[in-house]
């Protein structure tokens, strides 16, 4: 059954992120919520994350998302991959901008 629900945004990053993580839809993951919720058993077990998995969680709980060791990235300074990523923001931002006129 589909249902439209208005939840906070900050609630809802956290569950597509968690989704993420274990490698499960944002719907499996809600419906076990609500079931743990309800005190109603899981249908099916939850998927346990690979310890191969690209996107973990670090210690203050932000993600940190691994690549390939002959990833493009993996070879770039630090000051180049700032550079990359401000000027993506940038493009980003001006596209924001345009299409807002």
């Amino acid at each position: 059954m589909k249902t439209t629900l208005d939840l906070p945004d900050e609630l809802m990053r956290e569950m597509k992120l968690r989704a993420v993580i274990q490698g499960r839809t944002l719907r499996d993951l809600v419906a076990e919520f609500l079931r743990q919720g309800l005190g109603l058993s899981a249908t099916t077990p939850s998927p346990v994350q690979s310890p191969g998995g690209m996107v973990t969680l670090n210690g203050g709980g932000l993600p940190v998302i691994r690549c390939r060791a002959d990833a493009p990235a993996a070879q770039m300074r630090p000051q180049d991959l700032l550079a990359l990523e401000q000027q993506t923001q940038a493009e980003q931002d001006m596209g924001r901008a345009s299409s807002a006129v």
